[in-house]
C-alpha cells in the first residue's frame, strides 16, 4: 500500500484472480502467441470429447460443445487458475444422467444453475481450501467407481444394442444388456475396436496430433466408405441419431450455429417443489464440480510451479455454471486431462482457455455436417478409453496393496456405492468412514497414565501417602475425552488427593471440557481433592469459562501441584466434600501463552 496501515488493507473479492495476475505481470506477443497455440491444440481435443460427453450424459451432442465454448470463457476469465480448461467432464456422467432421465433436460439445466449458485456462495465463503480435506480413499474410490459406471454406459454403442431405454440402476442396466445380447451389431462392435486401437496407437507414433482427432476422422471416413460400397455394413453416427430444428423445419445432426439465448427451464414455470427435489443433485455438482475443478487446479501448478486461488476459482466455476444453463450447456468443471493439455501444448494464461473455446465454436459452425458422420461407436470407444484413465486401476489397486486395512475399506466402500448407487451416498459414507477413522487414530494418540507412588521416567520424588499423579498427554477432544478419563472412576478409596497434569495438552474442545468436569465432580462427591497442574491448554478461554473453582485446586505446574498435594494430604478426612477454607486461595493457572 502506497497510504495507510497495509494490515487494514482490504482482501480482494476472489474473482478475477488469474486476470489480475496476468495484468501485474505484463502480457507481450510472444506470451499471446504461445496461448493461441496451445488454445488450438486443446480446442481440437475438447471437440471430440464434448460431444461424447454431451451423448454420455444422455442429451444432444452440441450440449457438451455450448458447455465448452461458453464455460471456457467465462471461468477463465473469472476464476483463480491461468491454466484451466473448463468444460464437461466424465465425472459428471454418473449425476446428471439419472436428472435427464428423471426431469429431462430442462431439470438437468435448472440443476446446473442451482449448482453454480453454491459454488459461489463457496467461493465468496472463501472455502476453497476445505476441498483438501477430503481423503484420498474416498476420492479415489468414487472415481473408480465413476469409471467403471461410465465404461458401462458405453456398451450400448460400443456393441450396438437395440435398447429403446435403459433403466437407471447399474445391476438393471447389465441385466437389459444381457436381454439385448441378440441385437449386438457386428459392425458397431468392428467400428468401436478400430476407434480404440487408433486412440492407443496413434500416440506412438505422433503427439502433435491429437489421438481422438486422428481416430474418430478415419473411423467416420471408413464407416462411410464401407457403406457406401456395402450397404450392409450400417453404423449409427451422429447425423442418424440426433436433429435439430431451425425455422419449424427438422434437420439431421449438430446445428452449425452459435450457442443462442434460451430459459433453462423451458417454457414452463420454475416452481419451488423442483427446486426442493433437484437441490440433492445440485449439491451434489457442486460439490463434484468443486472437488474436480481444484484438483486439476492443484496439478497444474505442479506443472507449472505457480499457485492458484481456490476461492476464485469457486466463483468463477460458480459464475460459468449459472450462465452455461442459459446456453444450453451443462454442468462444467475443470478438466483434469484437457488443462494438462494445455500446460503441456505452452499456454501460459487464461487466453489459452478463451481461444481453446474459440477453436470449438469455430469447429462447430464450419465443420458441423462433417463432425455429424461421426459414428456412435467411435465415441463410445473414445469415452471407454476416458472412464480407464479415469479410473486409475492401477493406482487404486496399489493403495489397497499398501494402505491400512481401514483405508482400503474405505475405498472400496466408496466404489461399490458408486457403482451400485450413486457418487452422492458413495462420497457421504466416505467422508463420514473417513472422519470415524480419524477420531479413532487421534483418540490414539492421546495417552493417560496414574503414578501412585514415585516415577524414575518423571524424575519425581515419591508421592505423600494417599496422593495420585494422573498424567494425560494429547489432544483431549471428543474421540479420545471419554478413554482419557475413564480411568479416573477406578481410583481406589484409600486416595486422599488427586494430581490432574494437564501439561501436555495441546488443546481441549467442548466434550472433552464436559468430560473433565463429569470426572471432577464425581471425585468430589466421593470426598476427594482434586488439583489441576498446568499450564492449561489452549484456547484459554475454554478452560476460563469451566466451573472449576468450587470442586477442585489449580496450581501453576506439577512441582507447585505436589507442595499442594502434601498440604492437602496431611489436612484430616472429612466426612462430606473437602473445604478449601484451610488453604488461602491458589494463583491463577497461566496459559501457554504467558508461561
Amino acid at each position: 500500500m502506497l497510504f495507510g496501515d497495509a494490515s487494514k488493507a482490504r482482501v480482494p473479492l476472489p474473482i478475477f484472480s488469474a486476470l489480475r495476475r496476468v495484468r501485474q505481470k505484463g502480457y507481450d506477443s510472444h506470451t499471446l502467441r504461445a496461448d493461441i497455440a496451445a488454445g488450438l491444440v486443446v480446442g481440437i481435443v475438447a471437440l471430440p470429447l464434448s460431444m461424447a460427453l454431451g451423448i454420455a450424459v444422455g442429451v444432444a451432442p452440441q450440449a457438451g460443445l455450448y458447455t465448452a465454448i461458453v464455460a471456457g470463457v467465462v471461468v477463465a476469465l473469472t476464476g483463480g487458475s491461468k491454466f484451466q480448461i473448463t468444460g464437461p467432464t466424465a465425472a459428471f456422467v454418473v449425476i446428471l444422467s439419472p436428472i435427464v432421465v428423471k426431469f429431462g433436460i430442462s431439470g438437468l439445466l435448472t440443476a446446473g444453475l442451482m449448482a453454480g449458485l453454491m459454488l459461489m456462495a463457496m467461493g465468496f465463503a472463501r472455502m476453497g481450501k476445505l476441498i483438501q480435506y477430503i481423503p484420498h480413499p474416498v476420492t479415489s474410490g468414487f472415481t473408480a467407481g465413476i469409471g467403471v459406471v461410465i465404461a458401462v454406459l458405453q456398451l450400448k454403442d460400443v456393441l450396438g444394442l437395440q435398447i429403446e431405454k435403459l433403466p437407471d440402476g447399474f445391476g438393471e442396466k447389465l441385466a437389459a444388456y444381457w436381454e439385448a445380447k441378440h441385437t449386438i451389431s457386428l459392425a458397431e462392435l468392428m467400428t468401436a475396436g478400430l476407434t480404440f486401437a487408433l486412440l492407443l496407437a496413434t500416440p506412438r507414433f505422433t503427439k502433435r496430433i491429437p489421438a481422438p482427432l486422428v481416430a474418430l476422422g478415419f473411423a467416420g471416413v471408413a464407416t462411410a466408405l464401407l457403406h457406401h460400397f456395402i450397404p450392409a455394413f450400417d453404423v449409427a453416427t451422429i447425423n442418424s441419431r440426433f436433429h435439430y430444428t431451425v425455422g419449424g423445419t427438422v434437420h439431421p445432426g449438430i446445428p452449425p450455429l452459435p450457442p443462442h439465448p434460451i430459459l433453462p427451464w423451458g417454457e414452463g414455470h420454475m416452481s419451488l417443489a423442483l427446486l426442493r427435489e433437484l437441490a440433492p443433485s445440485a449439491f451434489a455438482i457442486a460439490m463434484l464440480g468443486a472437488i474436480e475443478s481444484l484438483l486439476s487446479a492443484v496439478i497444474a501448478d505442479g506443472m507449472t510451479g505457480t499457485r492458484h486461488d481456490p476461492n476464485a476459482e469457486l466463483v468463477g466455476l460458480g459464475i460459468g455454471n449459472v450462465i452455461v444453463p442459459f446456453f444450453g450447456g451443462i454442468a462444467a468443471t475443470g478438466a483434469l486431462a484437457r488443462t494438462a493439455t494445455n500446460v503441456r501444448a505452452g499456454g501460459k494464461t487464461p487466453v489459452s482457455a478463451v481461444v481453446h473455446s474459440l477453436t470449438v465454436l469455430l469447429c462447430m459452425v464450419a465443420l458441423a455436417p462433417f463432425v455429424s458422420y461421426v459414428p456412435m461407436a467411435s465415441l463410445a470407444a473414445l469415452m471407454l478409453l476416458v472412464a480407464w484413465n479415469m479410473s486409475e486401476v492401477r493406482h487404486a489397486l496399489h493403495v489397497v496393496r499398501i494402505a491400512p486395512k481401514s483405508d482400503a475399506a474405505v475405498l472400496i466402500t466408496c466404489f461399490l456405492l458408486t457403482v451400485w448407487f450413486d457418487m452422492v451416498v458413495a462420497v457421504s459414507v466416505g467422508i463420514v468412514l473417513a472422519a470415524l477413522l480419524f477420531m479413532r487414530r487421534m483418540g490414539e494418540l492421546v495417552s493417560a497414565r496414574a503414578v501412585l507412588e514415585s516415577s524414575a521416567e518423571l524424575e519425581m520424588a515419591p508421592l505423600p501417602p494417599g496422593v495420585v499423579l494422573y498424567e494425560i498427554t494429547g489432544p483431549l477432544f471428543f474421540g479420545a475425552a471419554q478413554n482419557a478419563m475413564g480411568a479416573l472412576a477406578c481410583i481406589s478409596d484409600n486416595v486422599r488427593v488427586l494430581v490432574l497434569d494437564l501439561g501436555r495438552v495441546p488443546t481441549i474442545d467442548a466434550t472433552g471440557l464436559v468430560a473433565l468436569e463429569s470426572a471432577i465432580e464425581q471425585l468430589f462427591r466421593q470426598n476427594k481433592r482434586v488439583i489441576i497442574a498446568g499450564p492449561l491448554p489452549q484456547p484459554s478461554q475454554v478452560f476460563a469459562r469451566a466451573s472449576f473453582a468450587e470442586i477442585a485446586y489449580t496450581a501453576k505446574d506439577r512441582e507447585d501441584a505436589m507442595r499442594l498435594a502434601s498440604k492437602l494430604a496431611a489436612l484430616p478426612s472429612t466426612e462430606g466434600p473437602p473445604s478449601r477454607s484451610a488453604l488461602p486461595k491458589p494463583t491463577p493457572l497461566p496459559t501457554r501463552a504467558t508461561k
